[in-house]
């Protein structure tokens, strides 16, 4: 039995992963998908004061608190960069860092850093005009539904309406706080990176390429777009079993 620890990008919360986390949960496994303060159920914990540093604590508590041992660590688009906090906190509690579709930062990097400069132009004008000066509401009610079809492939109704309802504005320091790294034990545990072919961004593709040719990594390619845990579940439910059992690894996988 794998113990799966899936996190939530921006915006989201601990739900998104519940169509496959029943999956996996029927395949045996443990799952854990905590939901990061001031998002998801936790939006009334939102502040200025919460960011990286503190979404990477909620995890390594969870992983502390439930005294979690050999985690598939995963985490999807902006929580790949909380995913290397954790990793670089306890690594003596993970096996498997899981990049999906996400940010790979280096120490000293914020995640707002790896965006590229127009777009992150426009996210910092609306932290400035609608946010407060602190909170990210882009991609937040009422506003994301426009995006989402053409940017994020979530073309179903009902999945529409379900994640639509659920979104929430996200604290901006959770993007603009850089991530240091002090633990080099952290630099041997094995990383997959987990592209999702069907979204097109640049900077995901060259975290591909590096994966493909670095050892340490392996590469997983999915034809789907950036949120297969609502549009494609069953897929990326095979990935991460293939990941857990370790010996279908190659490089690259489709």
């Amino acid at each position: 039995m794998a113990t799966f620890v899936l996190v939530h990008p921006a915006w989201f919360g601990g739900w998104c992963w519940s169509k496959v986390s029943a999956r996996l949960r029927l395949a045996d496994h443990a799952v854990h998908s905590p939901t990061l303060t001031g998002l998801g159920e936790r939006a009334h914990l939102a502040s200025p004061s919460v960011g990286l540093n503190v979404h990477i604590e909620d995890v390594v508590q969870l992983l502390n608190f439930e005294d979690l041992a050999e985690v598939i660590l995963v985490g999807s688009s902006s929580a790949g960069t909380v995913i290397t906090g954790v990793a670089d906190r306890v690594p003596e509690r993970v096996a498997k860092v899981v990049y999906l579709d996400a940010f790979v930062p280096e120490d000293g990097q914020s995640t707002r850093d790896l965006i590229a400069p127009e777009r992150r132009a426009v996210m910092e004008e609306l932290v400035d005009s609608e946010g407060f000066g602190w909170l990210l509401p882009r991609f937040a009610r009422p506003a994301w539904d426009q995006f989402v079809p053409e940017a994020w492939n979530v073309t179903d109704v009902d999945d529409l309406r379900w994640v639509l309802e659920r979104l929430r504005p996200t604290p901006f320091r959770l993007l603009s706080e850089p991530i240091r790294l002090a633990h080099p034990k952290s630099e041997r545990l094995s990383r997959v990176y987990v592209r999702c072919t069907q979204w097109p961004n640049p900077g995901f593709d060259r975290w591909a390429a590096t994966a493909q040719s670095s050892s340490g990594w392996t590469l997983y390619e999915m034809a789907s777009g950036h949120l297969p845990y609502i549009t494609d579940p069953d897929a990326l439910t095979v990935v991460l079993l293939e990941i857990a059992d370790g010996s279908n690894l190659s490089s690259p996988r489709s």
